[in-house]
Protein backbone atom coordinates (compact mmCIF):
# COMPACT_ATOMS: atom_id res chain seq x y z
CA UNK A 1 0.00 0.00 0.00
CA UNK A 2 1.28 3.33 -0.87
CA UNK A 3 1.27 6.00 1.95
CA UNK A 4 0.19 9.36 1.25
CA UNK A 5 2.95 12.16 0.86
CA UNK A 6 3.12 14.33 4.23
CA UNK A 7 4.97 17.19 5.10
CA UNK A 8 4.54 19.05 8.64
CA UNK A 9 2.83 22.40 8.44
CA UNK A 10 6.23 23.73 10.04
CA UNK A 11 8.10 22.63 7.00
CA UNK A 12 5.55 23.65 4.50
CA UNK A 13 5.50 27.42 5.72
CA UNK A 14 9.52 27.20 5.81
CA UNK A 15 9.65 26.03 2.25
CA UNK A 16 7.24 28.77 1.22
CA UNK A 17 8.81 31.45 3.17
CA UNK A 18 11.76 30.09 1.36
CA UNK A 19 10.67 30.56 -2.16
CA UNK A 20 8.80 33.84 -1.88
CA UNK A 21 12.32 35.10 -0.17
CA UNK A 22 14.29 33.94 -3.38
CA UNK A 23 11.77 35.37 -6.18
CA UNK A 24 11.91 38.81 -3.89
CA UNK A 25 15.26 38.84 -3.61
CA UNK A 26 15.91 38.84 -7.44
CA UNK A 27 14.27 41.64 -8.41
CA UNK A 28 16.49 45.48 -7.86
CA UNK A 29 15.80 47.48 -4.57
CA UNK A 30 13.32 49.91 -3.95
CA UNK A 31 13.82 52.67 -0.89
CA UNK A 32 11.63 54.85 0.49
CA UNK A 33 12.33 57.45 2.23
CA UNK A 34 11.48 60.56 4.71
CA UNK A 35 12.41 64.14 3.72
CA UNK A 36 11.71 67.66 5.17
CA UNK A 37 8.64 67.96 2.82
CA UNK A 38 7.02 64.96 2.61
CA UNK A 39 8.19 61.20 1.57
CA UNK A 40 10.61 60.18 -1.25
CA UNK A 41 10.25 57.26 -3.49
CA UNK A 42 12.98 55.76 -5.16
CA UNK A 43 13.15 52.69 -7.40
CA UNK A 44 15.91 51.29 -9.61
CA UNK A 45 13.72 50.63 -12.73
CA UNK A 46 14.91 51.07 -16.40
CA UNK A 47 11.28 50.43 -17.35
CA UNK A 48 8.93 53.32 -18.15
CA UNK A 49 6.00 51.91 -17.91
CA UNK A 50 5.49 49.03 -15.71
CA UNK A 51 5.87 51.02 -12.24
CA UNK A 52 6.76 49.74 -9.03
CA UNK A 53 5.67 53.01 -7.09
CA UNK A 54 2.02 54.31 -7.85
CA UNK A 55 -0.34 56.72 -6.17
CA UNK A 56 -2.88 54.33 -3.77
CA UNK A 57 -5.14 57.96 -2.97
CA UNK A 58 -5.21 61.79 -2.37
CA UNK A 59 -1.42 61.41 0.44
CA UNK A 60 -1.04 57.74 0.36
CA UNK A 61 1.20 56.24 -1.93
CA UNK A 62 2.55 52.42 -2.52
CA UNK A 63 5.83 50.85 -3.75
CA UNK A 64 6.53 47.28 -4.49
CA UNK A 65 9.35 44.75 -5.13
CA UNK A 66 9.02 41.63 -6.66
CA UNK A 67 6.60 39.93 -9.25
CA UNK A 68 4.90 42.46 -11.02
CA UNK A 69 2.02 41.30 -12.36
CA UNK A 70 0.97 39.93 -8.18
CA UNK A 71 2.12 43.32 -6.80
CA UNK A 72 0.13 44.96 -9.44
CA UNK A 73 -3.49 43.30 -8.60
CA UNK A 74 -2.74 44.39 -4.92
CA UNK A 75 -2.16 48.30 -6.35
CA UNK A 76 -5.24 48.05 -8.53
CA UNK A 77 -7.43 46.24 -5.39
CA UNK A 78 -6.00 49.06 -2.92
CA UNK A 79 -7.09 52.12 -5.24
CA UNK A 80 -10.76 50.07 -5.29
CA UNK A 81 -10.72 49.91 -1.52
CA UNK A 82 -9.64 53.64 -1.17
CA UNK A 83 -12.50 54.64 -3.60
CA UNK A 84 -15.47 52.75 -1.88
CA UNK A 85 -14.58 53.63 1.38
CA UNK A 86 -13.46 57.62 0.35
CA UNK A 87 -17.19 57.24 -1.51
CA UNK A 88 -19.45 55.46 1.12
CA UNK A 89 -18.05 57.49 4.44
CA UNK A 90 -15.84 59.94 4.38
CA UNK A 91 -12.35 60.88 2.45
CA UNK A 92 -10.20 61.43 5.66
CA UNK A 93 -11.21 57.57 6.42
CA UNK A 94 -9.21 56.28 4.07
CA UNK A 95 -5.66 56.10 5.96
CA UNK A 96 -2.43 54.30 5.06
CA UNK A 97 -3.39 51.88 8.11
CA UNK A 98 -6.77 50.71 6.58
CA UNK A 99 -5.23 50.16 3.51
CA UNK A 100 -1.84 48.93 4.86
CA UNK A 101 -4.12 45.92 7.17
CA UNK A 102 -6.23 44.80 4.29
CA UNK A 103 -3.17 43.97 2.38
CA UNK A 104 -1.48 41.99 5.43
CA UNK A 105 -4.67 40.10 5.67
CA UNK A 106 -5.22 38.98 1.91
CA UNK A 107 -1.06 38.14 1.88
CA UNK A 108 -1.76 36.20 4.74
CA UNK A 109 -4.56 34.75 3.64
CA UNK A 110 -2.89 33.98 0.34
CA UNK A 111 0.32 32.43 2.50
CA UNK A 112 -1.56 30.10 4.49
CA UNK A 113 -3.91 28.97 2.18
CA UNK A 114 -2.56 28.82 -1.40
CA UNK A 115 -0.19 26.33 -2.63
CA UNK A 116 2.09 29.08 -3.90
CA UNK A 117 2.41 32.40 -2.21
CA UNK A 118 2.81 36.23 -3.36
CA UNK A 119 6.65 37.00 -4.13
CA UNK A 120 5.62 40.74 -3.65
CA UNK A 121 6.99 42.79 -0.26
CA UNK A 122 5.02 46.14 -0.69
CA UNK A 123 5.75 50.03 1.30
CA UNK A 124 2.32 51.97 2.20
CA UNK A 125 3.51 55.40 2.63
CA UNK A 126 1.06 58.17 4.49
CA UNK A 127 2.03 61.59 4.27
CA UNK A 128 1.12 63.58 7.05
CA UNK A 129 0.84 67.70 7.68
CA UNK A 130 3.84 67.13 9.66
CA UNK A 131 7.27 64.91 9.72
CA UNK A 132 5.70 63.54 12.65
CA UNK A 133 2.66 62.33 11.38
CA UNK A 134 4.29 60.60 8.65
CA UNK A 135 3.62 56.62 8.45
CA UNK A 136 5.69 54.28 6.01
CA UNK A 137 4.26 50.28 6.66
CA UNK A 138 6.23 47.71 5.47
CA UNK A 139 4.72 44.55 4.15
CA UNK A 140 6.40 41.19 4.08
CA UNK A 141 4.76 37.76 1.39
CA UNK A 142 3.76 36.27 4.49
CA UNK A 143 1.16 39.12 5.49
CA UNK A 144 3.49 40.65 8.22
CA UNK A 145 2.90 44.24 8.99
CA UNK A 146 5.52 46.48 10.34
CA UNK A 147 5.80 50.28 11.14
CA UNK A 148 8.73 51.87 10.45
CA UNK A 149 10.59 55.18 10.61
CA UNK A 150 12.70 57.32 8.51
CA UNK A 151 12.85 54.77 5.59
CA UNK A 152 12.30 51.34 4.36
CA UNK A 153 13.86 49.37 1.66
CA UNK A 154 12.65 46.38 0.21
CA UNK A 155 13.59 43.86 -2.45
CA UNK A 156 17.30 43.06 -3.75
CA UNK A 157 20.00 43.54 -1.46
CA UNK A 158 18.08 45.23 1.27
CA UNK A 159 20.18 44.68 3.71
CA UNK A 160 23.85 46.14 2.24
CA UNK A 161 21.31 48.97 1.30
CA UNK A 162 19.64 49.66 4.72
CA UNK A 163 23.01 49.59 6.15
CA UNK A 164 24.29 52.56 3.84
CA UNK A 165 21.21 54.33 4.76
CA UNK A 166 21.37 53.85 8.45
CA UNK A 167 25.04 55.62 7.99
CA UNK A 168 24.21 58.29 6.06
CA UNK A 169 20.39 59.49 6.55
CA UNK A 170 19.48 61.82 8.56
CA UNK A 171 16.15 63.15 9.55
CA UNK A 172 14.85 66.65 8.08
CA UNK A 173 16.93 66.66 4.65
CA UNK A 174 16.10 68.72 1.18
CA UNK A 175 14.33 66.81 -1.25
CA UNK A 176 17.83 66.66 -3.28
CA UNK A 177 19.88 65.65 -0.44
CA UNK A 178 17.81 62.44 0.45
CA UNK A 179 17.43 61.40 -3.09
CA UNK A 180 21.59 61.35 -3.56
CA UNK A 181 21.38 59.52 0.02
CA UNK A 182 18.98 57.21 -1.77
CA UNK A 183 20.52 56.94 -5.33
CA UNK A 184 23.97 56.27 -3.44
CA UNK A 185 22.64 53.44 -1.83
CA UNK A 186 20.73 51.65 -4.24
CA UNK A 187 24.01 52.28 -6.85
CA UNK A 188 26.19 50.42 -4.55
CA UNK A 189 24.59 47.12 -4.93
CA UNK A 190 23.16 47.78 -8.57
CA UNK A 191 24.11 44.85 -10.57
CA UNK A 192 24.30 47.66 -12.93
CA UNK A 193 27.01 49.23 -11.55
CA UNK A 194 29.04 46.18 -10.71
CA UNK A 195 29.75 45.72 -14.61
CA UNK A 196 32.04 48.57 -14.85
CA UNK A 197 30.95 51.48 -13.14
CA UNK A 198 33.26 51.69 -10.05
CA UNK A 199 32.10 52.64 -6.36
CA UNK A 200 31.65 56.03 -7.15
CA UNK A 201 29.11 55.38 -10.60
CA UNK A 202 25.52 56.62 -9.93
CA UNK A 203 22.68 55.24 -11.20
CA UNK A 204 21.60 57.42 -14.30
CA UNK A 205 17.91 59.36 -14.47
CA UNK A 206 16.83 56.28 -16.84
CA UNK A 207 17.49 53.96 -14.90
CA UNK A 208 15.96 55.70 -11.81
CA UNK A 209 12.16 55.49 -10.99
CA UNK A 210 11.60 58.47 -8.60
CA UNK A 211 8.01 59.74 -7.04
CA UNK A 212 7.24 62.08 -3.88
CA UNK A 213 4.31 62.68 -1.97
CA UNK A 214 4.49 66.50 -0.94
CA UNK A 215 2.74 67.65 2.02
CA UNK A 216 2.53 71.32 0.77
CA UNK A 217 0.01 70.21 -2.18
CA UNK A 218 -3.39 70.90 -0.40
CA UNK A 219 -5.14 67.61 -1.91
CA UNK A 220 -3.47 64.95 -3.81
CA UNK A 221 0.44 64.76 -2.75
CA UNK A 222 1.84 62.12 -5.01
CA UNK A 223 3.81 63.85 -8.32
CA UNK A 224 6.56 61.82 -10.52
CA UNK A 225 9.98 62.91 -10.69
CA UNK A 226 10.86 63.00 -14.42
CA UNK A 227 12.73 64.41 -17.13
CA UNK A 228 14.18 68.19 -16.38
CA UNK A 229 13.54 67.90 -12.48
CA UNK A 230 14.65 64.72 -11.94
CA UNK A 231 18.11 65.44 -13.80
CA UNK A 232 18.35 68.85 -11.92
CA UNK A 233 18.11 67.51 -8.40
CA UNK A 234 20.90 64.43 -9.69
CA UNK A 235 23.23 67.30 -10.44
CA UNK A 236 23.80 66.08 -14.30
CA UNK A 237 24.74 67.92 -16.75
CA UNK A 238 21.35 67.94 -19.38
CA UNK A 239 18.94 69.58 -17.52
CA UNK A 240 16.96 72.29 -18.76
CA UNK A 241 18.83 75.21 -17.16
CA UNK A 242 22.23 73.61 -18.52
CA UNK A 243 21.04 74.97 -22.10
CA UNK A 244 20.95 78.67 -20.85
CA UNK A 245 24.15 78.88 -18.87
CA UNK A 246 21.88 79.29 -15.68
CA UNK A 247 22.80 77.43 -12.29
CA UNK A 248 20.53 74.90 -11.64
CA UNK A 249 17.23 76.15 -9.60
CA UNK A 250 16.61 74.97 -5.60
CA UNK A 251 14.36 72.02 -5.34
CA UNK A 252 10.93 72.47 -5.56
CA UNK A 253 11.03 75.95 -7.11
CA UNK A 254 8.72 76.44 -10.01
CA UNK A 255 10.47 76.52 -13.17
CA UNK A 256 9.16 76.40 -16.82
CA UNK A 257 11.24 73.18 -18.38
CA UNK A 258 12.72 72.98 -21.84
CA UNK A 259 10.50 72.23 -24.76
CA UNK A 260 9.03 68.80 -24.62
CA UNK A 261 10.68 68.44 -20.99
CA UNK A 262 7.80 66.50 -18.39
CA UNK A 263 6.72 69.11 -16.07
CA UNK A 264 8.38 66.87 -13.25
CA UNK A 265 7.06 68.14 -9.74
CA UNK A 266 4.95 71.05 -10.86
CA UNK A 267 3.88 73.78 -8.59
CA UNK A 268 2.63 73.05 -4.82
CA UNK A 269 -0.05 75.44 -5.18
CA UNK A 270 -1.63 73.77 -7.72
CA UNK A 271 -2.54 70.17 -6.98
CA UNK A 272 -3.67 68.79 -9.26
CA UNK A 273 -2.35 70.20 -13.08
CA UNK A 274 1.38 69.08 -12.35
CA UNK A 275 2.66 66.49 -15.79
CA UNK A 276 -0.23 64.96 -17.84
CA UNK A 277 -3.99 65.34 -18.05
CA UNK A 278 -6.01 67.07 -15.78
CA UNK A 279 -7.00 64.96 -12.56
CA UNK A 280 -4.54 62.28 -13.71
CA UNK A 281 -3.03 62.13 -10.83
CA UNK A 282 0.29 61.87 -13.02
CA UNK A 283 0.81 65.41 -13.87
CA UNK A 284 -0.90 68.50 -16.36
CA UNK A 285 -0.21 69.90 -19.30
CA UNK A 286 3.03 70.85 -21.36
CA UNK A 287 2.40 74.51 -20.44
CA UNK A 288 1.73 73.90 -16.72
CA UNK A 289 5.43 74.82 -14.65
CA UNK A 290 7.62 72.02 -13.10
CA UNK A 291 10.23 72.05 -10.90
CA UNK A 292 13.82 71.26 -10.64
Amino acid sequence: MTMPYYASPEQLMRDRSEYARKGISRGRSVAVLTYADGILFIAENPSATLHKVSELYDRIGFAAVGRYSEFESLRVAGVRLADVRGYSYNRRDVTGRVIANAYAQTLGTVFTEQMKPFEVELCVAEVGTTAETDQLYRLTFDGSIVDEADFVVMGGQAEAVTTHLREHFSPGMALAEALMVGVRALSAVSPAMANGGGDAALLAAAQLEVAVLDRRRPKRAFRRVVGAALHALLGDGDDGAADTGEAAPSAHAPSTPAPGTPPGLGDPAAPDTAGGTEGSGEGGSPSDPGAS
